[in-house]
């Protein structure tokens, strides 16, 4: 009996973690970062642990310093106030000790910008992603004679049921999309962003990736990243664009190298289809095989 219930144990705690895919999002009650999906969004994370050494101590000391002067300045105790109006040690002090904390803080911070900045000498994937008032729309270039193109926007509540979107733990509201963008995984993908040109500034943003630029009427910026893990990750236009600005989701699905070829090709005639064959294959649950119990 007790080999049977710890069994029974191991399997629910296997179903309560297993899943398909991985999935990032905003979560309730989230106080930090999301988890990095990134190479860049692991400096990103690492870079605001460490100026935490140095936010939180010049706080407590400004902190006590205030505390300080109101406790052994204040009027009642010092009738007379001091006119000392200079102080050599202390003035030493306060240039020297801010110009090394940006000192240790610019270093890593030029370097972090580096690495965002410089691209990688080889690109797997180039994508242009264009915005409108309030949508995305994803161009793959090099994808064939006629480059592969479709429209995402934001998933409605009604239309989750034929999209096959119905779990809201994957699926959020307000977050997911008819048409994500497909990337593979481990690859390098170069990103194009650019706005309408008859339209308004509007932001690519998607935090576990730590992407992040504008897009731009009349302008090409560009970014890249390369995904560590497969799953689908969330995003949202960062940039206050008008009356739909918060309907303005982005969705990346990062799945395996031979899954995208498939997609790929698949979304060259029916972007719809291809979409639902990626996800039955993704979506499907982790199932769990509990050895069975022989003893009688």
């Amino acid at each position: 009996m007790m080999k049977r219930a710890y069994a029974a144990l191991a399997a629910m705690i296997c179903l309560l973690f297993a899943t398909g895919s991985y999935a990032d999002q905003p979560r309730p009650w989230e106080t930090g970062m999301q988890q990095a999906a990134t190479g860049n969004m692991h400096q990103i994370r690492w870079f605001e642990a460490y100026t935490l050494w140095f936010i939180i101590p010049i706080t407590l000391l400004v902190l006590v310093l205030l505390v300080v002067v109101m406790v052994k300045f204040r009027a009642s105790k010092n009738p007379v106030p001091s006119k000392t109006s200079h102080n050599t040690l202390v003035e030493v002090i306060w240039t020297i000790g801010p110009v090394l904390i940006l000192l240790f803080l610019a270093i890593p911070s030029f370097n972090l910008l580096t690495d965002q900045l410089t691209f990688p000498e080889k690109t797997d994937v180039t994508v242009k992603a264009t915005a409108t008032q309030w949508q995305w729309n994803y161009e793959y270039e090099g994808s064939g004679a006629a480059p592969l193109a479709f429209d995402s926007f934001m998933l409605k509540e009604q239309d989750r049921a034929a999209a096959g979107k119905d779990d809201k733990s994957k699926y959020p509201r307000l977050l997911a999309v008819d048409n994500e963008m497909v990337v593979p995984v481990g690859k390098n993908v170069r990103l194009l962003i650019t706005a309408a040109p008859t339209d308004v500034i509007h932001s690519f943003a998607l935090p576990a990736f730590g992407v992040r630029i504008d897009a731009i009427p009349g302008r090409l910026n560009e970014t890249w990243f390369n995904a560590d893990r497969e799953g689908l990750y969330y995003g949202q236009c960062s940039e206050l664009c008008g009356k739909d600005h918060s309907f303005m989701p982005i969705a990346i699905r990062v799945v395996s190298d031979d899954q995208y070829k498939q997609w790929l090709a698949a979304a060259a005639t029916d972007v719809g289809k291809a979409n639902k064959a990626l996800m039955a294959a993704v979506d499907q649950p982790t199932t769990v095989k509990v050895a069975e119990n022989t003893a009688k």
